[in-house]
């Protein structure tokens, strides 16, 4: 039996753009559609690093780091404001494949660091897994102004408030992941992408339009285990 999982999320980039929906659209299963945010679909990029992994009853002490990067879009299935990830890039081998396995989670193997100086977070992945097409992000990025709550901002919100995560299982099953964890604090941030081949590796062209930054210290959070919507392959 699969259990529940604490985590904490920290030192998160959102980096994101307006697409345009029917694009967006061909890039989903037929079950899933592409939410709108003023008449636009959203694709992001999202680096950080996972904290104190481990099943939802052991203490934070056992848990392991494992630093992310995401390409996600926002989606709705019954009304329900959701995540859809195109692949999700980890630093931890063993990590990766009880994910895959027991989460059907679009994991890839890479090398990556995250480091903080001076308030500015440096974070670089490399994609090692075998056979996946390659894919790259270095990006140097840090917060700016003065935090707020995500909801009290209509971007932020469609962004981020998100509490159940969509992907596609390799037989073509549509898994869903409920997540639990107090609304997101954000700051405006600035940064420097200096490669970033991910977008191109799920098929996407990186957008020529300037993306929207947020930064986030971080929540704690709990994922439920991986559940299959029901009817749809």
């Amino acid at each position: 039996m699969v259990v529940r999982l604490a985590m904490g999320w920290r030192h998160l980039l959102f980096e994101s753009w307006p697409v345009d929906p029917e694009l967006m659209d061909s890039h989903l299963p037929a079950a899933l559609e592409a939410d709108r945010h003023d008449g636009s679909a959203w694709l992001s990029v999202v680096p950080f690093t996972n904290v104190a992994v481990r099943p939802e009853r052991l203490p934070k002490q056992v848990g392991i780091r494992l630093p992310e990067v995401n390409v996600r879009t926002y989606v709705t299935h019954d009304d329900v404001p959701s995540v859809y990830f195109f692949s999700l890039d980890a630093q931890g081998l063993a990590s990766v494949v009880g994910a895959r396995l027991f989460h059907h989670l679009p994991y890839y193997y890479a090398r990556i660091s995250l480091e903080q100086t001076d308030g500015r977070v440096r974070f670089s992945s490399r994609r090692r897994h075998p056979g996946a097409r390659p894919g790259q992000y270095e990006a140097t990025y840090r917060p700016t102004g003065e935090p707020f709550d995500a909801p009290s901002d209509p971007l932020a919100e469609f962004l981020v408030e998100r509490y159940r995560f969509y992907t596609e299982a390799p037989n073509g099953s549509i898994r869903y992941t409920d997540v639990r964890h107090e609304p997101w604090t954000l700051y405006p941030a600035e940064a420097s992408v200096e490669t970033d081949t991910l977008l191109r590796a799920g098929g996407f062209a990186r957008p020529d339009s300037a993306p929207v930054y947020y930064y986030s210290p971080g929540v704690d959070v709990v994922a439920s285990r991986s559940n299959e919507l029901e009817g749809r392959r």
